[in-house]
């Protein structure tokens, strides 16, 4: 199985021939990284009652951020004004302008899609959703978009045949994402993807280089987590560090030591965003994850 990083193209840059009208000689080796470059963001799905009942405004949410030190959101677009339609430019540059003022970096944002949906006409409107949110996306200054395959439960002949839909569905996004200078970053969600083989056929058959994986930890169903999470780290632009895995239809609580050592063998740099689900205080549990994966990263 082909094993090349995904985000290989990022470390390309303008290329090779590029250097020398910059001052620079070409180099005939890859450059060596000695250090990682690993930042957290907090994924603004941890506070989704409090966003969906409008106890907690999108400026609360960047100031809890600010004085926590958590220097990114991952702000999913069902807490902007009007989605599944995209606001006015007025509305998304103000959150950029906002987040800015708080001191945070807008990590990536995501909409819910359903590319599994066997009826053409149907997932035409899905890829028009991604394709308006991937502007959206672009005028917030969002690197990455996060999307999902779809709900689809099926298996074997069947799944790989509705594969092939969503493959072509993220194509399709993905050459739109590099016209707009975003990543298209697919979540592995428990629903129509359950294993990390999956997630591989996916990756490897759409082949657009502004096309990643957000590599949902907490969603492995089917084996060891951690033996599925270095079997797909290689294609991981984004994360989702939640509070626990699924080991074999378990709930427990994550190995960040694992989890780390795993991240940090891999070629990924960049942001973390973490997410706390379940009952409890978000405030709290936001507050205590985060001490804990601090601890762990450093």
């Amino acid at each position: 199985m082909n094993h090349k990083p995904r985000r290989g193209f990022l470390k390309k840059g303008m290329g090779l021939a590029a250097l020398p009208l910059l001052g620079f000689a070409p180099i005939s080796t890859p450059l060596q990284r000695t250090e990682k470059n690993l930042k957290l963001s907090l994924n603004a799905f941890s506070f989704n009652a409090s966003l969906r009942d409008k106890t907690l405004s999108l400026e609360g949410l960047f100031k809890f951020c600010a004085e926590n030190a958590i220097p990114a959101i991952d702000l999913t677009a069902y807490y902007i004004a009007s989605y599944p339609e995209v606001p006015e430019d007025k509305v998304l540059f103000g959150i950029k302008k906002q987040a800015h003022h708080w001191g945070l970096d807008i990590s990536g944002t995501g909409v819910r899609n359903d590319f599994t949906l066997q009826n053409e006409d149907q997932r035409k409107k899905e890829i028009a959703l991604v394709k308006n949110w991937i502007v959206a996306a672009a005028k917030m200054g969002a690197p990455v978009l996060r999307v999902f395959a779809g709900k689809a439960n099926v298996e074997g002949a069947v799944w790989k045949e509705v594969a092939d839909g969503v493959i072509a569905a993220m194509q399709e996004c993905a050459a739109f994402g590099a016209e707009h200078g975003v990543i298209v970053a697919m979540q592995n969600h428990n629903d129509f993807i359950k294993s990390a083989d999956q997630v591989n056929y996916i990756m490897e058959n759409v082949r657009e280089e502004w096309f990643g994986l957000v590599l949902d930890v907490g969603s492995y169903s089917l084996k060891d987590p951690y033996e599925e999470i270095s079997k797909n780290v290689h294609h991981a632009v984004n994360w989702q560090i939640k509070e626990n895995v699924n080991y074999l239809g378990d709930q427990k609580p994550v190995d960040l030591k694992t989890l780390m050592k795993i991240i940090k063998s891999s070629d990924y740099n960049g942001y973390l965003p973490i997410e706390t689900l379940g009952p409890g205080d978000p405030f709290e549990k936001v507050k205590s994850f985060l001490k804990t994966v601090r601890k762990a990263l450093d």
